[in-house]
Parts: structure tokens; C-alpha cells; sequence
């Protein structure tokens, strides 16, 4: 039987963090988690835009607890901030779920000079992982669910020039911080049994689903002038059944740490949630080594 959000455990008392939750898959997964009683932090870099999403899941889900709290993941002082504000209100974080993300953009840097794509879906979600984890330790069963896509399987990670200054193209940077999130969540559940730690790291992805990012996609290339419009008609599947692998991945019993959940339909473009395999590149452990290391050398944030 495919798993559904009727399946899910009451989820009352637990705190769960979610970062763009303004929007998307992310907003679907605070509206579902809210409908099981959970109490919602929503990271949100508009605080405008935030208050008015949380308006409309206290609307469809009153049983949950919504806080709207500033978080701009390309700026590490604002994660720091953001860290500091949650472990001020909270005693402990169950569930913190790394799904903000930026899309195809043009080159640009973030305020710590990073390239902004690998600097907001990869370094900013390292950061606020690392800084979190004492809240995620401090539960029964933290769990990290590290939000990935499909385009991870084209990507390319070069540590030796992550600002691509060898040439860049702003598909190629999104597919290779979509790569960088899988090996960091594969890394992160293994650092978490080499060093005794009881949270557990999951991956998951949420297929083709119709959200903002493929709105404001680049339309300058094939694939973004074409391919993406025609698919998002014909293929994508709602924001609600998006978010479900990484609800699933972040309330089920059954999930392990180190899996990687997504949608069980053709080419995990759509359908109800089922671990699902990674490209090949995603489970190099040296590679994944070396990224975490070059990772809390950019941030400076140490997990140790």
C-alpha cells in the first residue's frame, strides 16, 4: 500500500524546522506536518512572505504551532542568527529539514563570496546543520532530511573550483549543488555513528512537482525555454505529492539513516514515497570526505 500522509504518527510535541518554507514543497510539508500537531518552525528569508504562508497553514491546520523566523541561508551570520534565535525558543529540534533552495541563476556570489547556488543549497544548510545539531541530539531521534533532486545525477563536483571560474552555466551550478547535498547527507549519517551520536541523516527528493522554482527558471537554454514548460504541464505533480518523500523521510518509523526517499512512479517523477538510489557519484566517500572538509574550512563551522 503507498504510504500517505494518513499513515503518518501524531507528531504533537515534536519541533520541526524547515527552511523556505514559504513556498512549495516546503510549505506543503509544514501544512502536512501541522496537520499532525507538530509545532513548525518556518525559515524564511522574506519574513512578509513567511507570515502570510503561515496565515494560510493555520487556516488548514490548526492543530499545528506555526513560528515564522528570518533565514537567509547565503549569508553564514544570518544562519548563525537563525541558529542562535531556535535554540533560544526551543529546548530541542526532532526534525530540522534542509529544503530551501535556489534554482538556475544567473553568476552571482553570496555575501561571504561564495558561488550563490553551491553557497545557499550546500554551504548554508552545512552551517546550519552543524549549529543546529546539539538541538537535533538533545530529542529522542533528531533526524536531518536533506531535500536533493533528480538533476543531481547530472552533476559534477570539481572541489579544486567550486567558485567555477572555469567556465559556469547556471544549470550545471544547480545540478552540482543538488550532487554536493547528497554526498553531504550520505557523510553526515556516517560522521553520525563514527562519533556516537543517536540523530540520523536522510536524504530525500520530490520528483517533478509544480513549484515556484520551475516558475522562475531561466527560459534562455532548450531545456529551460522548452523542456521545463511543456514537462511542467504534462508531468509535474503537485507540491503536496512533492512533499511527501521528504515528510515521509522526516515522521516514518521504517526510514533508516543514510536512505534516500522519492516519489516510486516512472523515472521518480511522481508517485508516493520508497527509498530510491542515488547516482553513483553521490556515494563516493572520498569524495564526500574531502567536500566536508573544504565545506567547514569555507563556513567555519565545525561539527567536532
Amino acid at each position: 500500500m503507498p504510504w500517505t500522509l494518513d499513515d503518518a504518527a501524531d507528531q504533537t510535541g515534536k519541533v520541526v524546522v524547515i527552511t523556505g518554507a514559504n513556498s512549495g514543497v516546503g510549505l506543503a510539508s509544514a501544512r502536512a506536518l501541522a496537520e499532525k500537531g507538530a509545532t513548525v518552525v518556518m525559515g524564511c528569508r522574506d519574513s512578509r512572505r513567511g507570515e502570510a504562508a503561515a496565515e494560510q497553514v493555520r487556516a488548514a491546520a490548526p492543530r499545528g504551532k506555526l513560528h515564522v523566523l528570518g533565514l537567509d541561508l547565503a549569508s553564514l551570520n544570518r544562519v548563525a542568527a537563525f541558529a542562535r534565535d531556535v535554540a533560544e525558543r526551543f529546548p530541542r529540534v526532532d526534525v530540522l529539514m534542509n529544503n530551501a533552495g535556489v534554482m538556475a541563476l544567473p553568476y552571482g556570489k553570496t555575501v561571504d563570496g561564495f558561488e550563490q547556488q553551491l553557497g545557499t543549497n550546500h554551504l548554508g544548510h552545512f552551517a546550519l546543520t552543524a549549529q543546529l545539531l546539539p538541538l537535533l541530539e538533545a530529542a529522542p531521534e533528531g533526524r536531518v532530511v536533506t531535500v536533493a533532486s533528480q538533476a543531481h545525477r547530472v552533476g559534477r563536483l570539481d572541489l579544486d573550483d567550486l567558485p567555477l571560474e572555469r567556465g559556469y552555466g547556471a544549470w550545471r551550478a544547480y545540478a552540482r549543488s543538488k550532487l554536493a547535498n547528497l554526498l553531504f547527507s550520505f557523510e553526515l549519517e556516517r560522521w553520525l555513528r563514527r562519533n556516537g551520536k543517536r540523530s540520523l541523516a536522510v536524504a530525500a527528493h520530490p520528483g517533478y512537482s509544480a513549484t515556484g522554482l520551475l516558475k522562475t527558471a531561466p527560459r534562455t537554454s532548450v531545456f529551460g525555454g522548452v523542456v521545463l514548460p511543456i514537462g511542467s504541464v504534462l508531468l509535474a505533480q503537485s507540491s503536496e505529492m512533492g512533499a511527501l518523500p521528504q515528510v515521509y523521510a522526516a515522521v516514518s518509523p521504517e526510514v533508516a539513516g543514510g536512505e534516500y526517499i522519492g516519489p516510486d512512479g516512472l523515472l521518480e517523477l511522481s508517485g508516493f514515497p520508497r527509498v530510491v538510489r542515488a547516482s553513483g557519484a553521490a556515494y563516493d566517500e572520498a569524495v564526500a570526505a574531502r567536500l566536508w572538509q573544504v565545506s567547514e574550512a569555507l563556513t567555519k563551522v565545525p561539527f567536532s
